[in-house]
């Protein structure tokens, strides 16, 4: 059966608002638990949101499982801080525990997409108790790095590398909203050389329709990308924050999910899985998709998260 869910069928989702410290977060909610199953909470990561995750919602509520899926802060119906501190990492784990708490769930599985994947991984390394498994598509999880990441990569991958050209603001953020459709459907890496170019926007992927795009357009140019840019503004902040839980180890069961021509993996290795993760039940690279894997392959996708599931107890 095609997982391929319409526009209208996923605005007949109910949602919730949830407070989170002095923002609120809109969460889709659909589907019911059942006795030993715990809910599953879905985050999407840049430039997304929750509707990212429209063909997951459906498959793992029909098999049981009362799915969770925010606006991650910075995006869609959440609130969008203005000040780019309130976007650190352990702030946004913060977010994904106060949904626990509003739901009067004591855990959950976490699963993430690009940056909804490191903030899950950092919320397994966080706060443990509060997550049964937990599944990274994309961005694998690593070990802390010797020094603040920005110059890293600033040194190995140059100024115009995408998360060093985003740390400067206002630059990036009024790249990416002169065309917000140009900025979605880029089959490049967003950079200054890019964002100088007046070239027409690509056509959509095959995988993403007219209307589904529009969702997404209509909703950035209603909030800009400062939200999720303010993500990246973090990193070494992060790298700050989180140096008390350098030791720590990931014990949960976990699963890594990517494409074979996700441009991630050319910078981001799964160097550090066999240390960071003590229980890792799966490891699929899915041939031939890219990066926005779970819209691309939902079959894919869904098969090993319901396989995954399945060996949480």
């Amino acid at each position: 059966m095609s997982t391929h869910i319409t526009l209208a069928e996923w605005e007949s989702v109910a949602t919730r608002e949830v407070a989170s410290g002095d923002i609120t977060l809109r969460v889709f909610d659909h589907g019911d638990e059942r006795p030993g199953r715990p809910p599953v909470v879905l985050c999407h990561g840049f430039p997304e949101l929750a509707f990212s995750w429209r063909h997951q919602l459906f498959a793992l509520a029909r098999a049981g499982y009362r799915v969770l899926v925010p606006d991650m802060r910075g995006f869609g119906g959440s609130s969008r801080p203005a000040d780019s501190d309130a976007y650190d990492i352990l702030t946004l784990c913060g977010d994904l525990t106060a949904i626990l708490d509003d739901v009067g769930a004591d855990d959950a599985v976490f699963v993430g997409h690009d940056w909804g994947a490191a903030v899950v991984w950092q919320l397994a390394l966080a706060h443990p108790e509060r997550v049964r498994a937990v599944a990274g598509m994309s961005v694998p999880v690593a070990r802390r790095a010797p020094a603040p990441p920005i110059p890293i990569l600033r040194k190995r991958l140059g100024d115009d590398f995408y998360m060093v050209w985003f740390q400067e603001p206002g630059v990036a953020d009024a790249a990416l909203g002169r065309d917000v459709r140009r900025t979605l459907v880029a089959k490049e890496i967003w950079s200054a050389r890019w964002a100088g170019r007046n070239d027409e926007p690509s056509s959509p992927p095959p995988w993403l329709d007219d209307e589904e795009l529009s969702y997404y357009v209509d909703a950035f140019e209603r909030t800009g990308f400062t939200g999720g840019l303010n993500y990246y503004r973090n990193l070494d902040r992060n790298w700050e924050l989180t140096e008390h839980l350098a030791d720590r180890r990931i014990t949960q069961p976990s699963l890594f999910i990517t494409g074979s021509k996700d441009p991630v993996g050319q910078f981001m290795p799964t160097k550090d899985h066999d240390l960071m993760l003590t229980d890792q039940r799966g490891h699929l690279v899915v041939d031939g998709a890219g990066h926005w894997i779970q819209q691309q392959r939902p079959d894919d996708v869904n098969a090993a998260l319901l396989e995954f599931l399945s060996t949480v107890g």
